[in-house]
């Protein structure tokens, strides 16, 4: 009964409401309030604050803790000539083949690329029958999204929409919920094609923020698309961060067709590291 409840729930509470307000207790410097907040949280989800690059302590509001950097060396990188880089630590959602347009989000759901890119049909069409894999994230996870991939950023959209929870109970329950859910698509132009790296918002989720033009409008109303040509396009190496989310979600990879393969090994429900090889280019 509980999984009913908890999805009913999340269709009739204000989920951006609900995102605001969070945004902004996560953003007090109040001392109480923010130690209270980190502590709670590290001892709740066991964060490895090991591998972080500050104690706990020494962070100016939750989304700093949230956002943390890792120390040097915690997450050495596969070969990048070779391999496709894990972007973020997380849980495999979904790993596999985009067929007939369709990308599968669990068991008897799936959406299409089209709608998780926007509604950019041709964008779309670039990539069907090539390989995606979505990546949670939970909230121990480290939150920062990186390049699986050297490239040059072509585009951003910026596409409003619900903020469900991105959790395995939503996945399995709501229809289409990666395409309806706010989200940040980012297309780069690599050695392979175009690469999608496509950041999820969800329920809580602040804001997403990107390394090239800071935070993302949150809880928008219109669809916002950016172009980058010539000399001003960002270019970023594999491995480099890309974006982070304050508070967690969903990447999602989109690659087009013979372009790599994934690792036999990887299976739904995995867990992965940020810089592990996911594959190999073809």
């Amino acid at each position: 009964m509980l999984n009913p409840l908890f999805i009913w729930l999340q269709y009739i509470v204000p989920q951006h409401a609900l995102s605001r307000l969070a945004g902004r207790i996560a953003n007090s410097e109040r001392p109480q309030l923010r130690d209270e907040l980190i502590s709670y949280f590290i001892k709740s989800y066991d964060v490895k604050m090991a591998e972080a690059d500050r104690p706990e302590g020494q962070y100016r509001h939750f989304n700093d803790f949230f956002t943390r950097a890792l120390r040097p060396g915690a997450r050495p990188l596969a070969d990048v000539s070779k391999k496709v880089l894990c972007p973020a630590d997380g849980a495999i959602s979904q790993i596999g083949i985009i067929t007939d347009g369709r990308i599968i989000q669990a068991k008897g759901q799936d959406y299409s690329a089209a709608e998780l890119l926007g509604g950019d049909a041709d964008l779309a069409a670039k990539f069907d029958g090539g390989n995606f894999v979505t990546i949670y994230l939970s909230p121990k996870d480290y939150h920062r999204v990186h390049m699986p991939v050297t490239g040059t950023l072509d585009s951003t959209t910026y596409i409003p929409g619900d903020l469900f929870s991105v959790n395995t109970v939503t996945a399995d329950n709501v229809p289409r919920l990666f395409a309806r859910n706010e989200r940040l698509s980012c297309v780069f132009d690599t050695h392979v094609g175009n690469v999608a790296s496509v950041m999820v918002g969800a329920m809580i989720v602040a804001s997403i923020e990107t390394v090239w033009s800071g935070l993302a409008p949150p809880h928008g109303k219109e669809l916002i698309k950016q172009s980058f040509d010539g000399g001003d396009a960002p270019v970023l190496q594999a491995g480099d961060e890309m974006g982070r989310f304050l508070l967690g979600s969903t990447v999602i990879l989109l690659f087009e067709p013979g372009k790599m393969t994934w690792d036999n090994s990887l299976q739904t429900g995995a867990a992965v590291g940020m810089g592990q090889a996911l594959g190999d280019w073809l």
